[in-house]
């Protein structure tokens, strides 16, 4: 049994914290000057909360964006939760930081994006070695920074 440094999830990981620290800054300050935040998350996620018709509309994936209006913005260690406005229907939301796809703030150009492998990617090695690279919840996972333009159409 062999030990490998597992540079993606480490990379996985601090992404996120990345993400923390910005949503925790902006829980204490306040969003600063044009930046606002273009969140897709998974709501299939076991732990990502959100009201049953936003789940029945958006059954896979859903893009939430911070910028006039949020309330509640609460920070922790595995998510965030923040009241959303959706057609003048405030809505709490949950989501947990593991389930987030893609972080954006257009502002600056700046954006985030987490690679799922397919679950074709698991069978490749089924020896059983604890060196498998894999996320708490199983799946392979590995993050990158991607331009705005990617976003642009």
């Amino acid at each position: 049994m062999s030990r490998i440094i597992d540079y993606g999830n480490l990379m996985h990981r601090a992404m996120r914290g990345l993400i923390q620290e910005v949503l925790q800054d902006v829980s204490d300050h306040g969003l600063p000057g044009a930046h606002h935040f273009f969140i897709t998350f998974d709501t299939t996620h076991p732990h990502a909360r959100l009201a049953a018709w936003l789940r029945d509309r958006y059954p896979t994936e859903m893009t939430v964006v911070m910028q006039h209006w949020y309330d509640g913005l609460d920070v922790t260690d595995d998510g965030f939760s923040v009241t959303l406005n959706f057609g003048d229907q405030p809505e709490p939301l949950y989501i947990p930081y593991d389930a987030i796809k893609t972080f954006v703030d257009p502002s600056v150009e700046f954006g985030l994006r987490f690679e799922t492998h397919s679950h074709a990617d698991d069978d490749m090695d089924d020896d059983g070695d604890d060196d498998d690279p894999t996320t708490p919840s199983g799946g392979h996972k590995e993050a990158e920074v991607v331009r705005l333009d990617t976003f642009r159409k």
